[in-house]
């Protein structure tokens, strides 16, 4: 079992920078595939990026490659988000997930966050 508590959302101009933390808990956080993922109003969840076990492969969806780094802290059980060059159109809740084997769909990750809200103004 594995608990996911997403922050650092807020609200942020254009062309601005946010870091977003997923802290988990359990001692076994060095064996998941974390992912963050988005969903805005009106919109399906999005994949944004996942991270492997040992932080040796990610992935993006084309829409925040080159602008948002995912990286992990084992030591910490924690796994980051670092957002730069944000436009309106990242403005959505953003959540982070975690799942045995590595993916990039939503299905297969088994324990979820909160989410955190990120408003990008223009």
């Amino acid at each position: 079992q594995v608990q996911l508590v997403e922050s650092g959302g807020g609200l942020v101009q254009a062309g601005g920078s946010l870091r977003l933390s997923c802290a988990a808990s359990g001692r076994t956080f060095n064996r998941y595939v974390m992912g963050w993922f988005r969903q805005a109003p009106g919109k399906e969840r999005e994949f944004v990026a996942a991270i492997s076990w040992s932080g040796g492969r990610t992935d993006y969806s084309d829409s925040v490659k080159g602008r948002f780094t995912i990286s992990r802290d084992n030591a910490k059980n924690t796994v980051y988000l670092q957002m730069n060059s944000l436009k309106p159109e990242d403005t959505a809740v953003y959540y982070c997930a975690a799942r045995r084997s590595y993916g990039v769909t939503m299905v297969g990750y088994d324990y979820w966050g909160q989410g955190t809200q990120v408003t990008v103004s223009s």
